[in-house]
C-alpha cells in the first residue's frame, strides 16, 4: 500500500510538469508561425497599398541652348586600273587631311574612320553596230576600282567650323556633308527642363484638385519622355570635283542657331 501511494504522489506531480511543458511548446510554436508569417510580409513593407482615387496630370518644359559642338563627315573617293593605286591615292589625301584638321585644333579622339570600301569599277561596253544590222547587247567591262573613306570629325569650337570645312575641301575631299550642331552634355539642361515640367504639373495638379473640392495625398505614378527639339543650323553640304580647291575656297557662313530640349512629364496623385 505505501509503494502505491508513492507512486501515486509521483504521478501527480508529474502531471502539472507535463502541462508546462505542453504550454511551452505550444508558445514556441505559436511564436516560430507568428515569426515566418511576419518574414514574409517584410516584403510588402514601403510598396504601400494601391490607391483608388486618382488623378493624373501632364506638364512640358523647354530649355533653349547654344549648341557648342559640331560635327561633319568626309569622303575620298580616288579610282584607279589597280587596288593598290586607288587605295594608295586614297590614303594620302585622307592623311592630309586628317594632319590639317590636328593642324585645326581637332584631337586625334574626334577624328574617326566610320567607312571605308573597295568596290570594282564597271563601264557599260556597247558594241557599234551597223544600221540595220542586229546588234548584241551591251555588256558591263571591268576597267578598274575605287575605294572610298569616310572619317567623322567632331569640332569642339563651332566658331572654326566654317575655315575647317572649306580647308578639307581644298586638301582634295570628294564629298562634305552631314553637318550639325549639338550639345556635348546635355544632362545638366535636360535637368532643367524636368524641373520646368514638374512644376507645370504641380500646379495644373492644385487647380484640379481645387475645382473637384479634393485633396492632394501623395505622387503614386511617374513617367517622364524627351522629345528634341528642332535643331536650326546652316546644312552645308558640298560636292566637291576633282578640283576641290577652287570649289572651296571660301569658308561658308555657319550659324548654328539655337537646340531645344524637352521634357514631357506625367504624374499620378492619390486624392481624397
Amino acid at each position: 500500500m505505501e509503494q502505491q501511494s508513492v507512486q501515486e504522489i509521483i504521478k501527480a506531480t508529474h502531471r502539472p510538469r507535463q502541462a508546462a511543458a505542453w504550454a511551452l511548446g505550444f508558445l514556441a510554436l505559436f511564436l516560430l508561425v507568428s515569426t515566418i508569417t511576419e518574414l514574409k510580409g517584410l516584403r510588402y513593407i514601403g510598396s504601400g497599398v494601391s490607391a483608388s482615387n486618382t488623378i493624373s496630370v501632364s506638364g512640358e518644359g523647354e530649355v533653349f541652348a547654344v549648341p557648342d559642338t559640331a560635327t561633319f563627315s568626309v569622303t575620298v573617293l580616288e579610282k584607279a586600273k589597280e587596288v593598290k593605286d586607288a587605295q594608295d591615292a586614297a590614303t594620302k589625301k585622307v592623311n592630309d587631311i586628317i594632319a590639317y584638321l590636328k593642324q585645326g585644333g581637332i584631337e586625334e579622339k574626334d577624328i574617326k574612320t566610320t567607312d571605308y570600301n573597295i568596290n570594282p569599277d564597271y563601264e557599260w561596253k556597247q558594241s557599234a553596230c551597223p544600221q540595220g544590222v542586229f546588234c548584241p547587247p551591251g555588256n558591263q567591262v571591268l576597267v578598274g576600282f575605287q575605294v572610298s573613306q569616310t572619317l567623322s570629325v567632331k569640332v569642339r569650337d563651332t566658331k572654326k567650323a566654317g575655315d575647317l570645312l572649306s580647308g578639307v575641301g581644298s586638301r582634295g575631299a570628294t564629298q562634305v556633308s552631314g553637318l550639325s550642331f549639338t550639345i556635348d552634355d546635355e544632362d545638366a539642361l535636360k535637368a532643367q527642363a524636368r524641373d520646368k515640367a514638374i512644376a507645370e504639373a504641380k500646379e495644373k495638379a492644385k487647380a484640379l484638385a481645387k475645382s473637384l473640392g479634393v485633396s492632394l495625398v501623395r505622387v503614386v505614378g511617374f513617367s517622364e519622355s524627351g522629345a528634341g527639339g528642332p535643331i536650326y543650323y546652316a546644312k552645308a553640304a558640298m560636292s566637291l570635283g576633282r578640283g576641290g580647291a577652287e570649289d572651296a575656297s571660301v569658308a561658308p557662313e555657319i550659324p548654328v542657331g539655337e537646340n531645344k530640349i524637352v521634357s514631357n512629364v506625367n504624374i499620378v496623385y492619390e486624392i481624397r
